[in-house]
């Protein structure tokens, strides 16, 4: 009887360790979910702007057509990557419209009329508080995905992860290696 009794007890110890496990592994996983759908809520923000913040500006810089094209190409690019869902083209995608914004608005200090319209200040400064918050999802999304690929990884939550098939998160990343350098700035 208490051999039996003692085999219950182990049983169900092990099986609630099981449950707690799975549980961890599954909210984690829903906090890297979570924290992506906060990315992409602040990436829709940020589009959502900057055809404002251009149309402002084609006021302003008649002849500056060609940086209009590209940031309204890579927008278009990153809000493709987005709809697929991929974390590493998202990345590049959006990339490459931080280099066409950052081209735009280095454009826009040739035209001090342009800096003086308060419509166009207010949109800069929307647009600066989206980059800030696009930043800090990005790095509460990839916290997440730390956490959660630790869990999957590291014993003893590996063997319930590899039974369940939870599989490791991309990171979001960076690609192009020009945009992970430090500006120059000169006088």
């Amino acid at each position: 009887m208490t051999f039996v009794l003692i085999f219950l007890v182990v049983v169900v110890v092990c099986a609630l360790t099981l449950f707690a496990m799975y549980n961890k592994l599954v909210g984690l996983r829903n906090l890297v979910k979570n924290s992506w759908s906060q990315i992409d809520v602040q990436l829709k923000r940020r589009f959502d702007l900057i055809p404002n913040l251009v149309e402002t500006a084609k006021g302003y810089m008649k002849h500056e057509s060609e940086t209009f094209i590209k940031v309204t190409e890579a927008r278009a690019a990153a809000m493709s990557a987005i709809n697929k869902g991929d974390v590493k083209e998202v990345g590049a995608a959006a990339a490459n419209l931080d280099s066409a914004l950052a081209k735009m608005m280095l454009t826009f200090e040739n035209y001090p009329e342009l800096k003086a319209n308060q419509n166009f200040l207010a949109l800069q400064e929307e647009l600066t508080s989206t980059e800030n918050k696009v930043a800090f999802a990005r790095q509460a999304y990839n916290d997440a995905v730390m956490g959660y690929n630790n869990a999957v990884e590291m014993f003893p939550t590996n063997i319930v992860a590899s039974m369940f098939s939870f599989k490791q998160s991309d990171f979001f990343e960076i690609e192009d290696k020009a945009e992970k350098q430090a500006p120059k700035v000169t006088f």
